[in-house]
């Protein structure tokens, strides 16, 4: 049975009531009744609960859903699948051809390689699913005799990079192509194929024929590094700052504190997410100047002024976080630069959005 848009944009609504209502029975009702109408499983899974999945997100990120209600959702959406995948309709007759669906080690966001494994189980393939946080020996020992044909490699988070980079030298040097997919690699897959993955899919779908068509395997990669791919990774500095973070945070604090003595009297709680705000940043450069990405930083602190904004928090707060790193890195070229690049973006940002730069509030 084909459905329409109206009917998909129907079941959605139908989903999000269910989600929103923490309602697992109501959500696994609205997919169970799709499925005995006849709507098939894969436009279930991708054209109605990858979409309330993904407004999940954007509802969190608006401060319109909490913390717990956001994970409610993910785990009630984890559950519905579950029913689906148990479904009289999702039988189907197995093809040859097995493949492994993993998160990279730390890449706790599932869902996305989830769908995947579903969509290849409907299309008749063998699935070995990983699950999240996947760490890289547990995958290769994983290889060595499951027989798979191809690793659908799965991040969310672009901090975690330098980990799939590790994760898909690793798969390659046993001979096993990787398919990298998720918003960790970018919107168009520049960071995939900076990390050298064989191939790399926007969606479900894509990544369906991409593996139908056929990967060929990688020749194999003895001794190959992660700075054979990246050269700039000799100067080190993403190393420095990667091992520096704890230090770096307590720095920018303590300035904050001496520029701005109202953090002195900040509670506990106000402090440790300031602390987890600044890890987050320092973060975010060490994975720029793991890609040497001058875009980067700036995408993840225009998300970042979003999500402060929603929270009545003043974005222009991240701007002398953002000069007291450049001043502790200033022996660092490559962060300077990375960091100025970032600061005069935010700028024009905070600028367009009205906003006035100075002080945390």
């Amino acid at each position: 049975m084909t459905t329409g848009t109206d009917d998909c944009e129907a079941l959605r609504d139908q989903l999000w009531a269910a989600v929103t209502d923490r309602d697992e029975h109501a959500a696994a009702g609205v997919v169970l009744a799709a499925l005995d109408a006849g709507t098939d499983a894969e436009t279930v899974l991708l054209d109605v609960i990858a979409p309330v999945q993904a407004k999940v997100g954007t509802e969190w990120a608006a401060n319109r859903l909490t913390v717990a209600q956001e994970h409610a959702a993910s785990a009630i959406a984890e559950r519905v699948i579950a029913a689906l995948a148990r479904h009289p309709s999702t039988r189907r007759v197995p093809r040859p051809g097995r493949i492994t669906v993993a998160c990279v080690d730390k890449e706790w966001h599932v869902l996305p390689a989830r769908l995947l494994a579903e969509v290849l189980t409907l299309r008749g393939w063998g699935v070995d699913f990983l699950g999240a946080q996947v760490p890289t020996p547990h995958l290769i020992a994983h290889l060595h005799t499951s027989g798979a044909e191809t690793v659908a490699l799965s991040s969310s988070l672009c901090t975690r990079l330098p980990t799939a980079h590790a994760a898909i030298t690793a798969c390659q040097a046993v001979g096993v192509p990787v398919l990298a997919g998720g918003a960790a690699f970018g919107p168009d897959g520049r960071y995939a194929r900076l990390l050298g993955a064989n191939a790399w899919a926007p969606d479900a779908r894509t990544a369906v024929r991409l593996l139908a068509d056929g990967i060929p395997a990688p020749d194999l990669a003895i001794g190959r590094t992660q700075v054979d791919d990246l050269p700039h990774l000799a100067d080190q500095e993403y190393t420095y700052v990667a091992r520096s973070q704890g230090q770096l945070v307590r720095e920018v604090l303590t300035q904050l504190e001496q520029r701005f003595p109202a953090m002195n009297a900040y509670t506990s709680q106000q402090r440790e997410h300031t602390a987890e705000d600044i890890a987050h940043i320092v973060d975010h450069l060490a994975v720029g100047l793991y890609t040497d990405d001058d875009d980067l930083l700036p995408t993840f602190l225009d998300w970042t002024a979003g999500i402060l904004t929603a929270r009545s928090v003043p974005a222009r707060s991240i701007l002398p976080v953002l000069d007291v790193l450049a001043a502790e890195l200033q022996d660092f070229p490559r962060s300077v630069r990375l960091l100025d690049h970032a600061r005069l973006a935010l700028d024009a940002t905070l600028a367009s959005a009205g906003h006035n730069s100075g002080a945390p509030a």
